[in-house]
């Protein structure tokens, strides 16, 4: 017959969590001929153990169960090393690559303000072109995948991504007007990341407003559902602006599929508090979004305030969300790829999923620029035509794995 483990009634939610993953691997094994064994059940879309019971049967088994338990929601140093890396060399091959050729030796010593012995022309290359837009990579790329995995939790939804409240759709709309009343032939207007920005939380406020009219805010279902709608009608509204601006188009589809074009520090600068602040809060919560994973009613139970937790949550992930698409454009999947490898390879909890998420976003990210602005030299592809050749299989991948889950 199944046991339960008593907790002290003062522990918190993180405590009871903790213990569901780890702290049952200690149950003696001898009394009585006894053992624990734990059983875990994880649910893709939930990103987390769901259900983890005491079995007293095979006694050898009891190790390795807990072990697995608390792979789901331990972070190895292994893999924090291995994402380290990831991040160091995209860096690397991100600065020596490009339609100037530089010795690798040269551009690391340059970046860390030795003497390189590079020219003037090629130290300029490096401060002023590839470095800040090496950089933005890294922080888009981290913060498209980290809200992307903050979503997939807090809505128990695997196929999640950043754009899921209208976003995308926001953005877009405010790119576009920005540009239609910039005028045809005039180069792209600086104003354009305010106006997506202020487009993308339009899209976010009103998806959340509609979503939780009728007493509907514990329903991520119907915060889905709204998104959807929400996104409908401000891609209508774009289409029509973009019909009235026909002179436009153009420069409104370079915007829309995504570009890190940056000479400067300036997108840099705007992009940086938003992704502290939205990492900062998603950090702080990777527990609680494990324990949001075990159900709304498990998780009031262990004394979370569900409501106010998906609240914050929601609304940090959507501002960071915001601000990346405010300044790269449009770029797709990064917020579906880089989670579920981590996933599949590092395990689910949100301890694990979190912070894997920010270092390979960040590095897939450089990678796939540095493809956009090589693969066609000296012309440049837009990143999100990279990003969708290598997310669409993987999104097809994802729904064939988690069709029994959407039913």
């Amino acid at each position: 017959m199944p046991t339960e483990r008593q907790l002290p009634p003062d522990a918190t939610g993180a405590d009871r969590l903790e213990d569901t993953g780890r702290g049952l691997a200690s149950t003696p094994a001898g009394e009585g001929g006894d053992a624990a064994l734990l059983s875990v059940s994880s649910l893709p879309d939930r990103g987390g153990p769901t259900a983890v019971t005491q079995d007293a049967s095979n006694p050898e088994e009891a190790g390795d169960a807990a072990a697995v338990a608390a792979g789901l929601t331990t972070l190895r140093p292994v893999w924090l090393a291995a994402g380290i890396l990831a991040v160091i060399a995209a860096t690397v091959v991100g600065l020596v690559v490009g339609s100037v050729a530089m010795p690798p030796v040269g551009v690391i010593k340059e970046v860390l303000g030795l003497p390189s012995g590079l020219s003037a022309a090629d130290a300029a290359i490096i401060h002023e072109l590839r470095l800040p837009r090496v950089v933005l990579a890294l922080l888009v790329g981290a913060t498209l995948a980290s809200c992307g995995a903050a979503y997939q939790g807090v809505f128990a939804n695997p196929l999640a991504d950043p754009y899921t409240l209208g976003v995308a759709a926001g953005a877009g709309l405010g790119a576009t007007v920005a540009i239609g009343l910039a005028g045809p032939g005039s180069a792209t207007p600086g104003y354009v990341p305010v106006a997506a920005f202020a487009g993308a939380l339009l899209a976010v406020t009103l998806t959340y407003v509609l979503g939780t009219t009728g007493g509907r805010s514990r329903s991520v279902t119907a915060l889905i559902v709204a998104g959807v709608a929400i996104a409908s009608f401000l891609t209508a509204a774009q289409t029509y602006v973009m019909q009235q601006n026909t002179d436009t188009i153009r420069q409104v589809y370079t915007w829309i599929l995504g570009r890190l074009s940056t000479a400067g520090w300036g997108e840099v600068l705007i992009l940086l508090p938003y992704f502290l602040v939205t990492t900062a809060v998603l950090l702080s919560h990777r527990w609680t979004l494990d324990v949001l994973g075990l159900g709304d009613d498990e998780a009031a139970a262990l004394g979370i305030n569900v409501r106010r937790i998906r609240l914050l949550v929601v609304v940090a992930a959507s501002l960071g969300t915001a601000a990346a698409v405010s300044v790269s454009g449009l770029i797709a999947f990064v917020g579906i790829i880089v989670p579920h490898t981590v996933r599949l390879v590092a395990g689910s909890g949100h301890r694990v999923l979190l912070p894997l998420s920010l270092l390979f976003g960040g590095a897939f990210l450089v990678l796939a620029d540095l493809a956009a602005r090589t693969i066609v030299t000296p012309a440049e592809l837009p990143i999100g035509v990279i990003t969708a050749f290598v997310g669409a299989p993987f999104f097809a991948l994802v729904l064939h794995t988690s069709r029994r889950y959407l039913r």
